[in-house]
């Protein structure tokens, strides 16, 4: 399965619609949260994503909410958003968790979870084949502009104890593009351009 991987569009229409044509030769489309900015203009890249005529694994970032990426994927019928959830396409198992973990300094527009609240919603994880979170696992791909681990470490203890073979991420944007592992599970902090990745 070819996977095309992405996350932090944050309104950039060009970009959504480069994803759109790199995706003509996906099997599965990974978005990994902040399509919108601030929790505004959600539907300038999701009008254009869901264009993409292949299957879509969606989270929310802290940019949005579930329930606003819901809505905003109503009308995108190969689009599964998930956050605590699972889904399964062509065979393969994808389990999601979206929001800014831990808590970010953005203030109240921001959608956030504690790492208290992330275990909850993790809880429901099994051992899929790909984990899609927005932030990134800590110690792996979440290092900022000032050096600073921005990761959680509840996300990467469910990597841990699940294992899963791949980890789509985000959020932290001074370490988009890059690969590393947590024990057996690659995990890659996607980025606006587009990674690819494929899994047997």
């Amino acid at each position: 399965m070819k996977l095309l991987l992405f996350s932090d569009l944050h309104r950039d229409r060009d970009a959504a619609t480069a994803l759109v044509e790199l995706a003509k030769d996906a099997d599965v489309m990974i978005g990994a949260g902040d399509f919108a900015i601030k929790r505004k203009g959600l539907a300038d890249t999701i009008e254009i994503l869901r264009t993409a005529d292949c299957p879509a694994i969606l989270v929310p970032g802290n940019g949005e909410s579930v329930e606003e990426l819901t809505q905003a994927c109503r009308d995108w019928p190969q689009a599964h958003v998930l956050h605590g959830t699972a889904a399964s396409v062509a065979g393969v198992s994808f389990f999601g968790i979206g929001g800014g973990i831990p808590t970010t300094p953005f203030g109240d527009w921001s959608y956030d979870f504690s790492e208290e609240e992330a275990a909850e919603l993790l809880r429901l994880m099994a051992e899929q084949d790909v984990l899609v979170t927005h932030s990134p696992p800590w110690n792996c791909v979440d290092i900022d502009g000032s050096g600073t681990h921005r990761g959680s470490p509840t996300i990467r203890q469910a990597i841990e104890a699940n294992k899963p073979r791949l980890v789509v991420c985000g959020h932290v944007h001074d370490s988009w593009e890059q690969t590393d592992r947590v024990g057996d599970s690659v995990v890659i902090n996607a980025g606006p351009r587009g990674v690819w990745h494929t899994i047997d």
